[in-house]
């Protein structure tokens, strides 16, 4: 299948500290792809410069095929950040409904992503009031009625109960099922392996590893057996 998004050796400096050492991936059209490693490996940089929020020094991010020049966001693209609390002093319904006007969204996805991520009860609730997960879940709406066929998403499952991370799961699955691209940061590796179809690892902000858990673990060295993906993580980084 080919790939919606191409990274190859992508460089991003910080004065002496590298960020990100010739980093290559793919993202896949139509699935859910983790983008794994301890802290500090570059995810959320990486995703950053996908977003055009940061300009590399090196390597070559194409976008279907197409070079994007650093530093310039691309309309199919849309990044959610992790931590951010937009529009602090509007309500949850008004920062749906903005969304969906500006991007050009879909009022039958507003109220559907409203019903499935249970935010009835949230909608008159201003942004700043609002809990950790609860602005994790509206954040995640707003992510999901705007058109943009890639979304890019730093922790999806910050801040959420296991029955929302589960709930939450299934929803960014039917979002790839309707023909949505997702690449998502995820931090706790038990969420990444219930969710993605593949993985990006990194580590030191450099690739070690794509593919499935499968793939991944047969990068292991000789005798090495791991029986979770988070064996396989602990192994490769």
């Amino acid at each position: 299948m080919a790939p919606v998004v191409a990274v190859s050796g992508l460089t991003k400096r910080y004065g002496a500290f590298t960020a990100l050492d010739a980093v290559a991936c793919t993202v896949r059209r139509g699935e859910v792809t983790g983008l794994i490693g301890p802290n500090g490996a570059g995810k959320t940089t990486l995703l950053e410069c996908l977003a055009g929020l940061r300009p590399f020094d090196a390597g070559t991010i194409a976008i279907d095929g197409l070079a994007v020049p650093p530093g310039t966001p691309d309309p199919r693209l849309f990044y959610l950040p992790d931590g951010i609390a937009p529009w602090r002093a509007e309500r949850v319904s008004w920062v749906l409904d903005y969304a969906v006007g500006f991007f050009g969204g879909s009022a039958d996805a507003r109220a559907a992503v409203v019903d499935i991520l249970s935010l009835t009860p949230l909608l008159d609730a201003r942004i700043g009031t609002l809990s950790k997960g609860q602005r994790k879940r509206v954040l995640l709406a707003l992510g999901l009625v705007v058109p943009h066929p890639v979304l890019l998403c730093d922790e999806p499952f910050d801040g959420l109960d296991l029955r929302q991370t589960r709930e939450v799961g299934a929803v960014l699955r039917a979002a790839a099922a309707g023909g949505r691209t997702l690449f998502l940061s995820i931090h706790q590796i038990s969420d990444a392996a219930r969710v993605c179809d593949r993985f990006v690892l990194l580590s030191g902000g450099r690739s070690v590893g794509e593919g499935t858990a499968e793939e991944l673990a047969a990068r292991l060295p000789d005798g090495l057996i791991a029986p979770s993906l988070e064996e396989v993580v602990l192994g490769l980084t």
